[in-house]
């Protein structure tokens, strides 16, 4: 997966995403989910923004990351909850856990930095691996903001230190073929306006059309495939500025 969320870019998540703020995906992750009574997984778990709520509302949930540095905060944002869940460093391309699970989730499209099919493929046989009999998978995509290569923004953030860290992100490679866009984000944290640290992160990101993605779920295995736009449960997407969840069940009859 590249060299993505390296140590400042795990700092800039951890802020972005504060897992104390509301976030609507959480409420439609659990109300899809209320019911499971067995065991969760959740790949690419990153801070714990869906993780933590999830467990805080009473579900069992377990969950891995790549990022040495995303599971430091990971682990330490459930310190600081009083929990304490099964974490894993691992590979969602390449992983075995000595238990099946009644779902696998994959939140806020971080499927998508798996940038070549035969990773993407090999995760999706992972999931369904690990899936109980009836197990569903949930997992968000989404398709590209713009395919126009060059300067794309830059943002400023302070981190409680109110040290300031910059991100300017450019989107440097469009690849139509592969359905790849890979961006370049350079990161520089600052101290009483002398810079400290930099790190640049190559950040690609694959995409799909809708139906082809199903096609891919289906080559694994899954069936009863719903598909659902902006976290509404089976509204079909109607512009390529949504999210795109797909709902897959493993059926072994």
């Amino acid at each position: 997966m590249a060299n993505s969320y390296g140590k400042l870019s795990a700092e800039v998540y951890e802020i972005d995403k504060d897992i104390d703020r509301p976030y609507s995906d959480v409420d439609y992750y659990y109300e899809r989910l209320k019911d499971v009574r067995g065991k969760i997984l959740e790949p690419a778990a990153g801070n714990g923004r869906i993780l933590i709520p999830l467990l805080e509302k009473g579900l069992d949930i377990e969950g891995f990351d790549f990022s040495e540095y995303m599971l430091a905060l990971l682990k330490e944002n459930c310190r600081k909850k009083g929990l304490d869940p099964k974490i894993y460093q691992l590979d969602m391309t390449n992983f075995s856990l000595d238990q099946t699970y009644e779902a696998v989730i994959v939140p806020i499209g971080s499927f998508l930095l798996l940038d070549e099919l035969e990773k993407a493929m090999a995760a999706l046989t992972c999931f369904y691996q690990h899936l109980e009999n009836n197990g569903k998978l949930i997992l968000d995509i989404f398709l590209p903001e713009s395919f126009e290569k060059g300067f794309v923004g830059e943002r400023i953030f302070t981190n409680a230190q109110n040290d300031l860290i910059t991100l300017e992100e450019k989107l440097v490679k469009v690849d139509p073929i592969k359905q790849v866009i890979t961006y370049h984000n350079r990161y520089e944290k600052y101290q009483e306006g002398k810079m400290t640290e930099s790190e640049l992160e190559i950040f690609p990101l694959k995409w799909y059309g809708v139906e082809e993605f199903r096609l891919l779920l289906e080559k694994v295995g899954f069936k009863d495939i719903v598909v659902s736009a902006d976290h509404h449960f089976r509204e079909y997407p109607q512009n390529n500025s949504q999210t795109i969840t797909f709902e897959a069940t493993k059926i072994i009859e």
